[in-house]
């Protein structure tokens, strides 16, 4: 029997085709088999057909302006980017904001002398959840500032006061509590921040494991929280790891909803947005493959789509 699923945007309504978990597993395991054949050959002519997409935007950082654009469902099999009811892209440089059914927006990170900056568009758009993909450093380069205080510190960025609670360490990641008050306000929020270092830039982690732990831990946030705004998600340049991160956990949110996996169109969605979103034929297949182990590991453990 088949099963749909309604997504409405903009007053349009999709009829969308929905699937068990079983099928979803097995569907996508072969897929990944036959691109994994003769050396990863089907991987590497999906990630070729990629590479002029997103040619004709802006290359350099402070060329790419704030775009307003909506994900619409693609036509056929290509069932990657449905979103129910609406998903807005807003565009910027550095840092990827993410939120289901609402908004994804990229964003000028925490760089050197923009901390308070990135604190007041943090109380501004109502964000609750942070995710951060990349380490401070590597070697002697900058990657991004650290623009939080020490556990159990105050700092005030502009004028916004900003107090570490408590930090909670996982296996390869951080989750801290941050308390937000507008400087002369009573009002406070509680922030909660996602952090994951052990992501190389232009690389990947090292076992699929490890970052489908973090993302489920960030999807059960994300899915289970009050949509006051949208998340946050940002690395060094935002386009490697951010976008890497951003299709597995997108993807991840449509199987939990019965709706097949397409990483390529995925992929291709947010590269007509900003160019060189999943940078290197490694993250893409890194992509699969988490995407991959999460299924089995949700099958396994009796998972129902929600």
């Amino acid at each position: 029997m088949l099963v749909f699923v309604t997504c409405s945007i903009f007053h349009q309504t999709f009829r969308v085709q929905t699937f068990s978990r079983v099928q979803i597993l097995q569907q996508f395991s072969s897929r990944c088999q036959e691109l994994a054949a003769n050396d990863n050959r089907g991987f590497k002519q999906e990630f070729e057909e990629l590479n002029d997409i997103g040619k004709d935007l802006p290359s350099r950082r402070e060329e790419q302006i704030p775009l307003h654009i909506t994900l619409r469902p693609l036509p056929g099999e290509a069932l990657g980017p449905e979103l129910p009811p609406t998903l807005r892209l807003h565009q910027c440089k550095f840092c990827a904001r993410w939120r289901i059914g609402e908004r994804l927006h990229l964003h000028p990170g925490a760089s050197s002398g923009h901390v308070a900056d990135f604190w007041r568009m943090v109380w501004e758009q109502n964000v609750r959840v942070i995710v951060m993909v990349t380490a401070l450093r590597h070697k002697d380069a900058v990657l991004c500032e650290k623009y939080w205080p020490p556990e159990g510190a105050t700092v005030c960025y502009g004028l916004i006061q900003v107090t570490t609670m408590r930090c909670k360490k996982g296996p390869d990641y951080f989750i801290t509590s941050i308390n937000l008050r507008q400087r002369d306000s009573p009002t406070s929020r509680t922030i909660t921040q996602y952090y994951y270092p052990s992501w190389p830039d232009r690389g990947v982690p090292r076992e699929p494991s490890s970052l489908c732990a973090f993302s489920e831990h960030v999807r059960q946030d994300l899915e289970g929280s009050p949509r006051l705004g949208p998340a946050v998600v940002h690395c060094s340049a935002g386009v490697g790891r951010s976008g890497t991160f951003v299709t597995l956990l997108w993807l991840m949110q449509l199987c939990v909803r019965g709706i097949r996996p397409n990483v390529r169109a995925a992929v291709e969605d947010l590269r007509l947005h900003r160019m060189w979103m999943v940078q290197n034929l490694d993250q893409y297949i890194f992509v699969h493959q988490c995407l991959l182990h999460w299924l089995v590991w949700r099958t396994a453990a009796g998972w129902e789509n929600q």
